[in-house]
């Protein structure tokens, strides 16, 4: 073993120790900075024993290329005077892109509260926003710099105990003994340490802090597009059936006869014309920023908090996740979220049931504008393939007021609207419109004047009173129009700004705004109701007095009594069902757990309730009638025959 140690493979232990101690450093930082001074002296132990587990496993990982490459090397090769000389930069580069991992993962720790998940896989595939964004965000050039002279360090700390490497030969058999026991090694670290065995079943970001940064991010590029039935609990299908057409059942509507369908015919009350509509799906704009929501003295939102006096404001609505695509799914799709990505970037949703569909089929126009790059997040695909005639982004505002890399500034959004509006109104054709902000967004920048804060100084809060004065601009410019007085304008955001929590569902930080205004709008009020995104559509849709067929997972609150209101969300691999104060999170491996809410905490339940089984069932039918739509392509009307209402049955 004491010669192991002089060999080639040196600067694979190095390599590995070093990785080792900056992880528990890492532990360490992100420890004292997420404000966990309440955690006990065991709980902490086992946090900091679980997460040396997991970096030993995402050592034996992440150096399994290189015990393949010293292994590979022949004796003249290693020896030799071009392999002594890319030794060295070979360790600076190593150890420069060790330290830039971890400061990496620490950067993302401090904005979603969590180690590498889905969102820095999604990343990856668009490098364009995402590294120009770091860029603008970040002292990117100290940062690199000073990566580099830990790499520095590193190598000249190695310099002697490479060197001795170099008059240790190791025959090729027994470099291919030692290679295989990594393998097995390696083998074993991949069954044996799991994402799911670093949970804390009180407190998420402690089972954040014990987990892996790396084994986190493959972990979450293997879960991508999981089986559901194979990892999640069900029921027997023609019950989950029947337990979705309950919950999605309001007064006035009738099922097609087929029990395994969603199918429904829903009434409307309109007499007199169309009615024009506009969903505006901002941002990060969470109920934190919001004056006229949240009773902390601040407020971001003066002109959503005017507006709110004249409108219908929604103030207890949740997100259904914590991405831009999340939101699109929930609002425009009323689909709710399963584990895995948004139906906005799966393959089979070509076709899928949307209100930009259903309108179209009532001869609407329908527009989607977005700032930013549609490939982005595959949003122009999704939009143009399920009932939007036309898809309007970066590339179509030839002079834009004012770019960063995620697009042009959400004024230049609003005005570009009220452009197209005003010709679509002009040909006297009723239009459906949906816009989609970026400006609140890192690196929170925005045009100077507008408001009163400087965008030099890059706050979130500053991008938020920015987004919220375009949008009062955008409803004033519509208001002399002469379309406003037939149009429903909705505010509503895409998700929170950020999760925060110790929750396994964080619910607190997936609250958000609805808000409905025009001219059109019966009596300002405020509704505080249980929803969730999914009822979105379906309640500006009852506000225009449309009758149609859907296949809806959401519906019209203003028709609701609220012990019948309910939220779907998800987060990471988790999926939740909140029902009359009771949160049921499903996860993988078939875990059940609950949780009681209440307006000041999210606890987890130390006992089962006698009506915990039947809410979570309910849990369970709604995710899985969700799956088994999507997945066979029958997330649509498939019934077209309105007028035929012998087909028609009775709610269940």
């Amino acid at each position: 073993m004491k010669s192991l140690f002089r060999s080639r493979y040196v600067a694979l232990f190095y390599g590995m120790g070093l990785y080792l101690l900056s992880s528990l450093g890492l532990r360490i930082y992100l420890y004292t900075t997420a404000g966990l001074h309440h955690v006990s002296a065991p709980v902490l132990f086992t946090t900091f024993l679980t997460g040396t587990g997991m970096d030993l496993a995402g050592a034996i990982l992440l150096f399994l290329p290189l015990a393949v490459l010293l292994t590979a090397l022949s004796e003249k090769i290693y020896a030799s005077k071009l392999a002594r000389f890319s030794l060295a930069p070979f360790l600076v580069l190593l150890g420069a892109a060790l330290f830039f991992l971890l400061k990496t993962e620490a950067a993302f720790f401090d904005e979603f509260n969590a180690r590498f998940n889905t969102v820095a896989v999604d990343y990856l595939i668009y490098p364009q926003e995402v590294a120009v964004n770091i860029w603008e965000s970040y002292p990117v050039v100290w940062v690199v710099g000073s990566c580099l002279l830990g790499g520095l360090v590193v190598a000249f700390l190695a310099r002697s105990w490479i060197k001795k490497s170099w008059d240790n030969p190791l025959p090729l058999k027994r470099r291919a003994a030692l290679l295989g026991m990594y393998f097995v090694l390696s083998i074993g670290a991949g069954l044996c340490v799991k994402i799911g065995h670093v949970r804390n079943d009180n407190d998420r970001v402690i089972g954040e802090i014990s987990s892996n940064g790396a084994l986190s991010f493959l972990y979450a590029a293997w879960s991508r597009n999981l089986d559901y039935a194979a990892y999640y609990k069900t029921i027997p299908k023609e019950e989950a059936y029947a337990r979705a057409r309950a919950l999605v059942s309001e007064p006035g509507v009738k099922f097609v006869n087929d029990p395994l369908s969603l199918e429904r015919w829903i009434p409307g009350k309109n007499s007199g014309g169309p009615t024009n509509l506009v969903i505006i799906l901002v941002e990060s704009f969470g109920s934190e920023f919001w004056g006229s929501l949240e009773s902390n003295g601040v407020s971001f939102t003066p002109e959503m908090d005017a507006l709110s006096k004249e409108g219908l404001l929604f103030t207890n609505l949740y997100a259904i996740g914590n991405r831009t695509v999340r939101g699109l799914e929930g609002v425009l799709a009323s689909f709710p979220p399963l584990p895995g990505d948004s139906i906005v970037k799966r393959h089979l949703s070509q076709n899928v049931f949307t209100i930009a569909r259903l309108l179209k089929d009532q001869r609407y126009e329908t527009l989607f504008l977005y700032g930013g790059r549609g490939v982005f997040d595959g949003m122009r695909s999704f939009a143009i393939n399920n009932g939007y005639d036309r898809f309007i982004e970066r590339k179509d505002f030839p002079n834009p007021t004012f770019t960063t890399i995620w697009g042009v500034a959400d004024e230049d959004l609003m005005n570009k609207t009220i452009e197209e509006l005003r010709l679509l109104d002009a040909q006297k054709k009723p239009f459906f419109a949906t816009l989609l902000t970026v400006s609140n967004h890192k690196p929170y920048t925005y045009p100077k004047g507008r408001i009163s804060e400087d965008p030099e100084e890059h706050r979130r809060t500053y991008a938020v009173k920015y987004t919220d004065w375009a949008i009062g601009d955008f409803i004033r410019k519509a208001k002399k129009e002469p379309f406003y007085k037939n149009t429903l304008f909705a505010v509503v955001a895409d998700h929170g700004a950020r999760i925060y929590g110790s929750q396994t569902l964080p619910i607190d930080s997936y609250k958000i705004p609805l808000l409905v205004v025009g001219a059109q709008v019966p009596t300002p009020k405020r509704i505080s109701i249980l929803g969730s995104q999914l009822d979105v559509s379906p309640t500006l849709l009852g506000l225009m007095g449309i009758s149609y067929e859907s296949v809806f997972f959401g519906r019209n609150l203003l028709s609701m009594a609220g012990d019948e209101s309910w939220v779907v969300l998800n987060h990471n691999r988790d999926i939740g069902f909140l029902q009359k104060g009771r949160l049921v999170a499903l996860g993988l491996n078939k875990t059940v757990d609950f949780f009681d809410v209440t307006n000041t905490s999210v606890k987890r339940s130390s006992a089962a309730l006698p009506s915990d089984v039947d809410t979570a069932k309910n849990a369970m039918a709604l995710f899985q009638v969700a799956d088994d739509l999507y997945m066979n392509q029958r997330y649509r009307v498939l019934n077209s025959s309105v007028p035929a209402r012998a087909q028609w049955s009775p709610a269940d």
